[in-house]
């Protein structure tokens, strides 16, 4: 069972998200701004947030960012906005995933069982406390750290994963599926645009090694130095 907190100032989705995960035996809890989201999150914890981008008082982007300031929860961002501006922006500050509206509730529901899946795979890895060092570039994976000529590189949860799963297979070419299959562990809810947006996002952070990972036009990508 897993505890999901529903954020949304339109109460018919925050009702039809609700159902859905009561139906499969998990607990729904339901805030309507930002500022509520925020309020239940200091008071209590959850295994997933779905939090609307857009809502009076606070909005969703920035309810996130304040949420990472106090706990590591993993959050799925719906919006009716699809732009890749807006996805970009929903990844920076933390979102596991980004669903369009309208969704599909079943869709959704596939979704938050999979970030929840493998937020409790992460919680219960045991680390081998290896370390990945490319130059001025060191992968501390006990510390789940990465830092850029001795300064520390601030990457999302999902950065990180996708750094440490392309340097863990330096040298061989990963398709945009295989990412989404390992990285975010499903094979039929992604798209090549998803991974296109985090690395760019993971490229931006990783500063004169951002060449690292080399784009492999028409396949996916592959870490070489």
């Amino acid at each position: 069972m897993i505890k999901v907190l529903i954020v949304d100032d339109e109460p018919g989705i925050r009702t039809v998200i609700r159902e859905y995960v009561e139906f499969e035996a998990n607990e729904a809890f339901e805030a309507e701004n930002g500022m509520e989201a925020v309020k239940l999150c200091r008071e209590q914890d959850f295994d997933i947030i779905v939090m609307d981008a857009m809502m009076p008082k606070l909005d969703g982007f920035s309810a996130c960012k304040e949420i990472k300031k106090i706990k590591d929860i993993p959050m799925l961002m719906l919006s009716a906005r699809g732009e890749e501006y807006d996805k970009l922006f929903g990844f920076e500050m933390g979102a596991e995933d980004y669903v369009v509206k309208p969704f599909s509730p079943k869709e959704l529901m596939a979704r938050i069982n999979i970030i929840a899946k493998r937020n409790q795979q992460r919680k219960s890895q045991v680390a081998d406390g290896g370390t990945l060092v490319f130059g001025g570039l060191t992968i501390d994976s006990l510390g789940h750290n990465v830092f850029v000529d001795g300064q520390k590189a601030e990457l999302t949860p999902k950065e990180y994963e996708l750094l440490l799963y392309l340097a863990a297979n330096k040298g061989i070419a990963l398709t945009r599926d295989k990412l989404l299959n390992a990285v975010w562990g499903y094979n039929f809810f992604g798209d090549d645009r998803t991974v296109d947006a985090q690395i760019k996002l993971l490229r931006g952070n990783l500063g004169p090694y951002r060449d690292y990972i080399v784009t492999l036009r028409g396949v996916g990508y592959k870490f070489e130095i």
